[in-house]
């Protein structure tokens, strides 16, 4: 299980991933780039952005807790995780994962 005040530690031990208010949620972004994932407190969920490679490979680890968001994001990538479900170790290659792309540059 991880929990709140493990999942921000986790999303901000990168360097300079900043957070901010996203909606309903909490998000976390890099400095000066893109949201790599966001957290909604009422529900103890994260939705954490990766490739559609890596997105497959998480999902398969425990498809219940771990699956694309239900929408055209999903389809980009954003998967929803279950947080109170899940190993620590789990999250924090997700959110490493997210970041790293979140680094690379933009496709044109």
């Amino acid at each position: 299980m991880v929990s709140e005040r493990e999942f921000i530690e986790l999303a901000l031990s990168f360097n300079e991933s900043i957070q901010q208010p996203h909606f309903e949620r909490t998000g976390f972004k890099v400095k000066g780039k893109r949201m790599f994932a966001t957290y909604l407190s009422k529900d103890n969920t994260a939705n954490i952005i990766l490739s559609l490679e890596e997105q497959k490979t998480f999902c398969a680890l425990d498809p219940e807790h771990i699956h694309p968001v239900p929408n055209k994001w999903g389809e980009r990538g954003f998967t929803t995780f279950h947080l109170n479900h899940l190993p620590q170790e789990w999250v924090q290659e997700a959110l490493y994962s997210a970041y790293r792309e979140t680094l690379k540059p933009k496709k044109s």
